[in-house]
This record gives C-alpha cells, structure tokens and sequence, in this order.
C-alpha cells in the first residue's frame, strides 16, 4: 500500500496495471500535451493553518487585488456588460427555495421552479419573436453552437457559414462542435464592420445547413437580417441569428424578419458579468424545429381540478431518452441565472426595457463622437451600431500598454482587437452602458487623448 495516499486503495500494482492497459510508461506522460514550462511540480505554496478572522483578512486582501466594477469605470464588453442589476433581483434569488433549486427531475413538487422557467421562455419568445423558447442553455456561446448542430441534424446537411464579425470565441466552440458531427465550417469576411453579403452569395450552398450571423454583431454593428435572410432561404438552409437581448428593447425582433432560430447570452438582463461567468443562454426556435430543440421546455396546464400547473413538455436530452436519439447533451439549465433574467425583464417591463436600450444606445454615440474628436483615434466603420463600437488607434499605439496605464487612471479600458483579428492591429472595441455617466466618457475619452 502506498504511503503517500494511505486512504485509496492503490497499489503500486494497479497503477502499473492500469498504465498498461493504456498504453503509456509513466503518469508523467498522461501529461505529455502540457507544455513543460508551464507544468508546476512539487507542492503549492501554503501558508500555516489560519483561524477565521485571519482567513477572511487574507481572502478579502486576495479579492481586492481585482480590478471590479464597483471600484473602476468599465468601457470593456465583447460579449460581457457592464450594465445595472436592480437590487431586487438579489434578494429574490438568495431566497433559499430559488437559490438551491436545481433541476426539475420531480416536476409535480417544483411547481414554482417550473413556473419561473416558463416565464423566462415566455419572456424570450416575445423579446426574440419567436414561437417557441427553451428553459435555458448554459451561456450565448454554447447556444450558438447547438443552433449549428439543429440546423444541420433538420436539414441532412453538412455544411455551416458563419460570420466573421460572430464573436470569435463563439466561432471557436462552432468549429469544435463541428468536429465531433463532421461538419464543415465556412467563415465570411466582413465589409465596413458587417457581414459581406455578395461574399455570403458566394458561400451559400445546396449543401448548406445554416447561415450564422450576429446582430449587434461583435463589433457592435447592426447586421441588415431582411437582406441575410433571403440568400439563407434561396437555399432552403436555416437562418440563425445571435443577439444581444437589451437591443431587442429597440430593435426589430429577429423572428420578425425571417430567422429560423435566435440564440444569445442573457447576461445583459440583470446578470453580473462576474469576472466571465457564469451567464445564461437563451434558445428559440420556429414552431417546426420545437421537437428539435436541446435541453428542456416547460410548459403550461391545468389538473383535474382546473388549476394551473405547469410540467416539463419535451425534454430531448440524453438522459431522458435514448442516447442516440438525443438532440444534445446539455443537461443543467441555468435556472438560478434564468431567474435572475425573468426577475429583471418584469421588474423593467416594456417601457424601462425600451429606456435602457436606448440610454445604451445615446450613450455609446455620444461617446463615439467625443473619441472621434481626438486627434490620433478615429471610427473605422461607418455601420450603425448599438452600445459598441470600433476604435481605430495610431500605428504607433501599444494597446496593453495604453489599457495598463488607463486602469491606473481608473478605467477598464475596451478590448485589443489584435487579439482575433490580425488585420485589426491597434484597434479597440469599446462598450458604453447606461451607467456610464457624461462625465465619466468625457474623462475617458480626455485620458485617452493624452496617452494616444
């Protein structure tokens, strides 16, 4: 029995054993793939036992070395907001019959778990225009993925075109999920901040399964969907639109003008960003593809005695039904975080949602115009946009160093696009909510004026 590990029972023999049967010499090679300067061996460095005041001192000093929201202006978004979250919403998910829930398995005694869900895909299918909503996916990326695999399992068709101005980690994770159904994935290119369309012509095929885009888009832009959608439907392929859900409070909604399938992150509506996570995904579909659908829906009814109940209608995952005929694997939903969203879109309502799309809105052009009056950055695209835009900095700009120097000013300053886009070099994508107030732009936009 080894000494190290003297409460598993493992012997030096079954590891060898299980080596073995795997094909490999040494536990040191299970680890090949990680890169050997990254690699950390010996043991991590601890401090000695501490009591509770002490633990807390020491947990609080680790926490305020992050950069928050609370404690700096943000112009960051790229998938992620800075936005108001009413206090409300706390304190109606802390309540413990909301903050425990978890998956419905015994939907006949969670009847007020079911009815918050069922309000949440209620609340989508009138934001998005669509018939039908799920209770949730695990965030706006994973969702845009599993509306790739929908389309191509309804069309019997291999091929996915996508967008480059799709937000690139969401474009990542389409391109892995495309591997495992061996799909093929075409990226089109962009023009002026938006999606090229004689290029998506081009791209479109008989063979096409789904045409992606997303609108506000990842740079900010408005995509024109009543011109995307006739060249997705010349080809009998799926249109599947990607959308901020705040913009909806202004904009047309996507099932309005012909999409097949809206995915998107309920982050905007009363979600922290929280350092990246967690979020919540939203699914709608056409009535068509509803028994397509991953995950779950909840639907509406009435006992015997006439009185309303809700139950889990369909529930096309793998562990309701036969592996092989599951339309995906995701399990959990993301009740607590579809709660929080359900609980800010009624505490709004129509008029405050419509508001606060347009604060974004004012706001964001308002500070466009003050950073395009500086002399060095300029506004690259002339698309319109919703609360983010592009800004294109000096040659000679070093933007790591320039968001460094801005955080020591007290602003999370906006994304380096260099970072996805090669062809961006130097190029920031800046976010502007309701809370940032006119003196915090103009001090911003001052502050990069003087470092650009």
């Amino acid at each position: 029995m080894s000494v190290k590990h003297r409460y598993l029972p493992m012997t030096d023999r079954d590891r060898a054993d299980m080596l073995r049967t795997i094909g490999v010499d040494s536990v040191e090679e299970l680890f090949r793939d990680i890169p050997e300067p990254i690699r950390y061996r010996g043991t991590l460095p601890m401090s000695g036992a501490l009591d509770e005041i002490s633990l807390l001192k020491h947990m609080k000093q680790l926490a305020s070395r992050n950069a928050d929201t609370s404690q700096y202006t943000s112009f960051l978004g790229a998938g992620l907001y800075d936005h108001h979250v009413p206090v409300v919403i706390n304190h109606m998910i802390s309540r413990s019959e909301f903050y425990t829930a978890y998956t419905p398995y015994q939907p006949e005694i969670s009847q007020g778990e079911l009815q918050a869900i069922f309000e949440f895909q209620s609340y989508i299918c009138e934001l998005t225009g669509m018939k039908v909503a799920n209770a949730s996916m695990y965030d706006g990326a994973t969702a845009l993925a599993e509306a790739g695999a929908l389309a191509s399992g309804a069309t019997q068709r291999k091929e996915i075109v996508i967008s480059r101005t799709v937000h690139p980690e969401a474009r990542e994770i389409m391109r892995t999920t495309a591997r495992g159904l061996n799909l093929n994935v075409v990226e089109v290119d962009y023009a002026d901040g938006v999606t090229d369309l004689e290029q998506l012509k081009a791209a479109v095929t008989d063979d096409t399964a789904a045409v992606i885009v997303q609108s506000p888009n990842f740079f900010g832009c408005i995509e024109d969907l009543a011109a995307i959608e006739p060249i997705a439907h010349s080809r009998k392929a799926l249109f599947v639109v990607s959308t901020n859900p705040m913009s909806l409070g202004l904009m047309e909604a996507p099932g309005k003008l012909g999409a097949d399938i809206v995915v998107g992150d309920a982050q905007p509506l009363g979600i922290h960003p929280a350092f990246g996570g967690p979020t919540c995904g939203f699914f709608a579909v056409s009535e068509p593809l509803m028994r397509r659908m991953p995950g779950r829906i909840v639907g509406q009814t009435v006992d015997r005695d006439g009185k309303r109940g809700f139950v889990l209608t369909l529930q096309a995952r793998e562990q309701h039904i036969r592996r092989e005929k599951a339309t995906s694997n995701i399990c959990s939903n993301q009740a607590l975080l579809a709660l929080c969203a359900s609980i800010y879109l009624s505490t709004m309502g129509k008029e405050g949602i419509r508001e606060v799309a347009s604060l974004n809105l004012q706001k964001s052009h308002y500070a466009a115009r003050e950073l395009a009056k500086l002399e060095g950055p300029s506004l690259p695209f002339t698309a319109p946009f919703f609360n983010e835009f592009v800004v294109s900095l000096p040659a000679n700009a070093n933007i790591a160093d320039l968001n460094e120097r801005l955080l020591e000013a007290g602003f999370i300053a906006g994304l380096d696009l260099g970072r996805y886009y090669p062809e961006l070099q130097n190029h920031m994508l800046v976010a502007v909510t309701e809370k940032r107030t006119k003196a915090e732009i103009d001090e911003f936009a001052a502050r990069l004026g003087e470092l650009v």
